[in-house]
């Protein structure tokens, strides 16, 4: 596959919110706790009350990446496993005490709102994509992008990652538990930045699950010194591999 560019990448995590923190994190690896949200102070402040916890970190990741002048007219993918799992569960909540619901938090909790609002606010008409794919959504997003890429002439596309950590009443529904977390990447066809490439490794054997996030797992190896990440799915590998390695 033709290498692509990695330009920029932010990332945003309880504690971790620095490019420094996020290094010294992929030196040593600890498990991403907690809940929250970054303030995202660069919202106009109307925007910004109708964002909830998870779309102000996609916002907030996506400011980070993306410069200026490339926000109005950037094509986007966001990719989320779970959502806006805590305004989704606070309203199913709602509903089992016989509450009323407010129609302004439904719809923030569906799964395109935070690309909604990042058109508004970046003031871009250009088509943006929300995808899901279980444990394979960060590696299912990539693979969007790249296409969105190649569908644009190699113009940047802009990857937003991001899941909330899990509301206590679903643990025993997942099969991981991890904080919140935000990852973008700004990706292109040519022009500045490091190349990488990315396959799909079939594999019939039975195999076990990433250590931790497919989006945070890339950040690792990415800032390390690794030539290759393989993403273990049903079905085989995704695999990452740098530029000078892909052949």
């Amino acid at each position: 596959m033709t290498p692509i560019r990695l330009r920029r990448w932010a990332a945003w995590a309880p504690g971790v919110e620095s490019e420094a923190a996020w290094r010294a994190w992929a030196r040593a690896p600890a498990e991403i706790r907690g809940s929250g949200a970054p303030e995202a102070r660069f919202l106009p402040a109307l925007l910004r009350r109708r964002c909830d916890a998870h779309s102000r970190m996609m916002l907030h990741v996506a400011h980070e990446c993306c410069p200026a002048e490339l926000r109005s007219e950037i094509a986007c993918v966001f990719a989320s496993r779970h959502g806006s799992f805590g305004t989704t569960v606070s309203l199913l909540e709602d509903l089992a005490h016989g509450a009323a619901l407010s129609p302004a938090r439904f719809s923030h909790s569906v799964h395109n709102a935070p690309a909604g609002l990042f058109s508004i606010w970046a003031e871009n008409r250009t088509a943006s994509l929300s995808l899901a794919a279980g444990e394979g959504t960060f590696a299912h997003g990539f693979l969007e992008a790249i296409c969105t890429i190649h569908r644009e002439g190699g113009r940047p596309v802009l990857l937003v990652h991001s899941d909330e950590a899990v509301p206590d009443a679903i643990v025993p529904l997942v099969d991981r538990r991890e904080g919140s977390f935000a990852l973008a990447l700004l990706l292109a066809g040519d022009g500045p930045g490091p190349a990488l490439c990315f396959a799909h490794e079939p594999d019939g054997r039975t195999l076990g699950p990433a250590p931790r996030s497919g989006a945070l797992e890339f950040l690792r190896w990415w800032l390390s010194e690794e030539r290759e990440l393989r993403l273990p799915h049903e079905g085989g590998f995704h695999a990452f591999r740098r530029a000078d390695e892909a052949a």
